[in-house]
């Protein structure tokens, strides 16, 4: 059966990773590539609470409760994984060591800016260690659903919350689509199926690319 919603941004996003690299993996549907690491591909999920080496997300009945992700679930550790203190894993994350983040977004825009951490005067989980990741490390992806719920694009031309990072968003994945985050703007390269560009740019508020080949999202 197709991937579809989050599942397809998940799986789609865990596309990006390449042999041997080390990833961290934001809260919500980041965490959901876990389950859709690609095949053959040895590498390295790294939490910020302090875990090198996260496996699949095991159900409550068979989880260690001394190991949990960054949301607070349950994780696993991988055969030569290792729980490390929290300073040494935001010294990974500042000093370039993680290859590449996957991190949900409230908004997101066309110039590669992130806004993620508050909506003033609502309660929210926080920064947490996304301002690290958006400094530090070298390929960051947003995995986001492409409207909030009351229909609002999250991808704009101009992000109107507080920044948590400045033109550091490489990649963009929705359910809907994948953009690349280009110097020349926003590219779509993928549609999910169903969708078409006419669809896309009826949802999105910021302008993009369209290139002659577009591929499908799985």
């Amino acid at each position: 059966m197709a991937l579809t919603g989050r599942a397809l941004i998940a799986s789609r996003c865990a596309k990006f990773f390449k042999d041997g690299d080390l990833v961290n993996l934001g809260i919500g549907v980041p965490l959901m590539c876990t389950n859709y690491l690609p095949e053959g591909v040895e590498l390295w999920l790294e939490a910020e609470i302090g875990i090198v080496g996260c496996g699949p997300t095991p159900s409550w009945d068979d989880a260690d409760p001394d190991l949990i992700d960054a949301g607070g679930q349950p994780t696993s550790i991988i055969k030569g994984g290792s729980v490390i203190d929290q300073a040494d894993s935001f010294g990974l994350i500042r000093g370039g060591h993680v290859d590449a983040t996957v991190l949900g977004t409230l908004q997101v825009d066309q110039e590669g800016n992130i806004a993620n951490w508050i909506v003033p005067g609502k309660v929210v989980p926080g920064m947490g260690g996304a301002m690290d990741l958006c400094a530090g490390v070298k390929k960051i992806v947003v995995a986001t659903d492409h409207c909030e719920k009351s229909g609002q694009s999250k991808i704009l031309k101009k992000c109107t919350l507080p920044l948590t990072g400045a033109k550091c968003v490489t990649d963009i994945v929705t359910e809907r689509c994948y953009f690349e985050v280009t110097p020349d703007g926003l590219v779509i390269r993928e549609l999910a199926p169903g969708y078409t560009v006419d669809d896309i740019r009826a949802c999105t508020e910021a302008d993009f690319i369209i290139p002659d080949e577009i591929g499908v999202m799985e």
